[in-house]
């Protein structure tokens, strides 16, 4: 277990205005879980390079939508900085 904690990058208000309460559960559930994981966060998910680190991209409910997030180890945080919803 991980002492790192999620975050919304720039705000909560901002990022999950217009969502459906379901969404916005399985963006926090993906967050908690990629905090868990630490530093391993900096890997996980996909990004288009294939690189580690960077804009991570994660799918939700098959594939409905995605969101991506940031491993910043430095700060031991997980920020989430983008949804996206097409429902």
């Amino acid at each position: 277990m991980s002492d790192w904690k999620w975050d919304y990058s720039p705000s909560e208000e901002h990022l999950t205005a217009g969502l459906p309460v379901g969404v916005v559960t399985e963006v926090e559930r993906i967050a908690t879980e990629l905090a868990a994981l630490g530093h391993d966060a900096e890997t996980a998910g996909t990004r288009p390079e294939g690189k580690p680190g960077g804009l991570r991209n994660f799918p939700v409910f098959g594939g409905r939508g995605f969101i991506q997030c940031l491993a910043v180890p430095r700060h031991e945080c997980v920020y989430v900085c983008a949804i996206v919803w097409t429902g």
